[in-house]
């Protein structure tokens, strides 16, 4: 999974390409002039290695961007990547999901102020985010769906820690999460199962909650998820959220990753 480029000046070319494909022919963000080779800097690392490795689709990347942006709150970055998921024909209702979804792992006021901006970038596009119907499914059926989705995702890792149900320490707040986590938030239209499950790991991983991670890597492979797609989803995040949280986090996934 290497990237083909063998020299710095074509890791630069290939960079500054990917930045016109993410961001047109804007200039780039004020950070990226406000030292002496930065830009050139980023546009090695960040866009000409880390967006342009092959092993996991654009538009995955940058629901995996979008993720570690809003879970480490970087509102500046954010307003600028969500004009860039917009660009590349990632919709609305999809970047809205991923940021609704992160709530669950970093608290809901990051996903308040993340929509926010997302609230802003739509607004300065002309972009009206259509209602949909009321939902208002019974805590029954949200448990209900809930245990099975998390039944399907983690297998006999459902039970295990704190999802625990033997647990009464954690079974005074998990069952909240079993319904209105899996029950709730993974149904909401707008983003399909797999952007979830991906969306999880990078969240995970930017909040350097390595077993978190560990345990939606294996439930992306019980999705169908390839493992070097679970890699990559990690390796996304690093310019975002650091690179040791997601060199960590592919040490914990080695566990049960394997090579296909």
């Amino acid at each position: 999974m290497e990237t083909p480029m063998s020299t710095r000046d074509d890791l630069r070319r290939q960079g500054e390409a990917m930045r016109v494909r993410l961001f047109g022919t804007e200039i780039g963000a004020p950070a990226e002039d406000s030292a002496p080779g930065f830009r050139d800097f980023l546009a090695e690392t960040e866009f000409g290695i880390v967006w342009c490795r092959s092993g996991l689709a654009l538009a995955d990347r940058m629901v995996c961007t979008l993720a570690a942006l809003a879970c480490v709150q970087r509102p500046r970055a954010l307003h600028r990547y969500t004009g860039a998921a917009l660009n590349i024909g990632l919709d609305a209702r999809a970047i809205q999901e991923v940021l609704i979804q992160i709530g669950i792992y970093t608290g809901f006021t990051a996903s308040e102020e993340a929509l926010a901006i997302a609230a802003a970038v739509f607004a300065e596009r002309g972009i009206a985010v259509p209602a949909h119907a009321p939902r208002d499914d019974s805590l029954e059926t949200l448990s209900a769906r809930g245990s099975e989705l998390l039944q399907a995702l983690h297998r006999d890792g459902g039970a295990q820690g704190y999802a625990d149900p033997g647990n009464a320490v954690t079974g005074a707040l998990y069952p909240v999460a079993i319904q209105y986590g899996y029950g709730e938030i993974w149904f909401r239209p707008g983003l399909e199962r797999r952007s979830r499950v991906l969306c999880a790991v990078a969240s995970f991983t930017a909040l350097r909650l390595e077993g978190q991670a560990k345990k939606f890597g294996q439930a992306a492979l019980n999705l169908g998820v390839s493992r070097t797609e679970v890699v990559e989803a990690v390796i996304q995040t690093a310019p975002f959220s650091g690179f040791a949280p997601a060199l960590n986090a592919l040490a914990a996934l080695s566990e049960v990753l394997r090579p296909e």
